[in-house]
């Protein structure tokens, strides 16, 4: 049977090391990159999932920016954090610190999430094992884990390098390696490799 994120996808997850994609609109408006020139990028690779992540502008704009990526992509566009924004989007994604911020106890927090965004997906960010345990008993459709590698665009102290492929072997959920990571990476007990910047430099 399908998993709720198979279905948003339209396959099953049989591979690994699909690309999800990072769209975060404070790179692009300093790398001087238009949504519209973002998505000439996008149409170079083979992009299964968009996150859209926007600490800076206010949130009529981000909606208006979350339609226009709907009309232009046919795969599940993800908002980062914004709970508020999730009628626009196919699912949320949040951190650690978010899930927090709803309540103490993270797994009422997952539950509180999961009863506003109800069918749509459902991510965590995860850096250690704890984390991925405690994930584990949350209702997700995946988890994040990283950083891989060391990047620009995030202050991180906590590189888990190859350890990320052993420890992505703890989590039920499908784990998108993020942090650093590139469109060629291959890392194992990964079902995706989340790209940011990686894939703006490369072009």
């Amino acid at each position: 049977m399908s998993s709720n994120l198979e279905k948003a996808l339209g396959f099953n997850l049989e591979a690994f090391n699909y690309l999800y994609v990072l769209c975060d609109y404070e790179t692009l408006l300093k790398k001087n990159i238009t949504l519209e020139n973002f998505l000439k990028i996008l149409k170079k690779y083979d992009v299964k999932l968009l996150q859209y992540r926007d600490k800076i502008s206010d949130l009529e704009l981000q909606k208006q920016n979350l339609i226009f990526l709907k009309q232009n992509l046919n795969i599940p566009i993800i908002v980062n954090d914004k709970v508020e924004l999730i009628d626009y989007s196919d699912g949320l994604h949040v951190g650690q610190d978010d899930i927090l911020k709803i309540n103490k106890d993270k797994k009422l927090a997952i539950k509180l999430l999961r009863k506003r965004v109800k069918n749509k997906l459902l991510g965590l960010s995860t850096h250690n094992e704890l984390e991925i345990l405690e994930a584990n008993n949350f209702e997700l459709d995946m988890i994040g884990l990283g950083a891989y590698k060391a990047t620009n665009t995030k202050d991180i102290s906590n590189i888990l390098g190859e350890k990320l492929q052993y420890l992505a072997k703890m989590s039920k959920h499908p784990v998108c390696a993020i942090g650093g990571v590139k469109v060629d990476d291959i890392i194992k007990n990964t079902k995706f490799n989340c790209v940011g910047s990686a894939i703006l430099n490369e072009n």
